[in-house]
């Protein structure tokens, strides 16, 4: 069974940086992408950034390109994103998920959420002005 376990989550001031961690296991993720969620509050949840395990690829929102950096670390099967340059619009709970058919996904359809079966529990990001 997948899991998807996030850290990172804190507070921090505008400006600042965090990286948050997405540790998988259950399976062999070789052929899945992984994306980064967030839910700002009153908002709906929205895509944030994906990478394909097998290549690397990564997709990003609009209003985080230059700002966020998604990676994978194969060896640890651990999935990042670096935040830097935060704004307070960025507070959000953010979510890993998976995707086991993302290998035949379009870099299009990497952030259409209803194609990543597997999420985590979430992790606070709070970024104070």
């Amino acid at each position: 069974q997948v899991q998807l376990v996030e850290s990172g989550g804190r507070l921090v001031q505008a400006g600042g940086s965090l990286r948050l961690s997405c540790e998988a296991s259950g399976r062999t993720f070789s052929s899945y992408n992984m994306g980064w969620f967030r839910r700002a509050p009153g908002k709906e949840r929205e895509f944030v950034a994906s990478i394909r395990w097998s290549t690397g690829r990564t997709v990003y929102v609009d209003s985080v390109k230059g700002r966020f950096t998604i990676s994978r670390d194969n060896a640890k099967n651990t999935v990042y994103l670096q935040m830097d340059s935060l704004k307070p619009e960025d507070t959000a709970l953010y979510y890993c998920a998976a995707d086991s058919l993302g290998a035949i996904r379009t870099a299009q359809a990497m952030g259409v959420m209803t194609y990543y079966e597997y999420w985590g529990q979430g992790t606070q990001v709070t970024v104070s002005s």
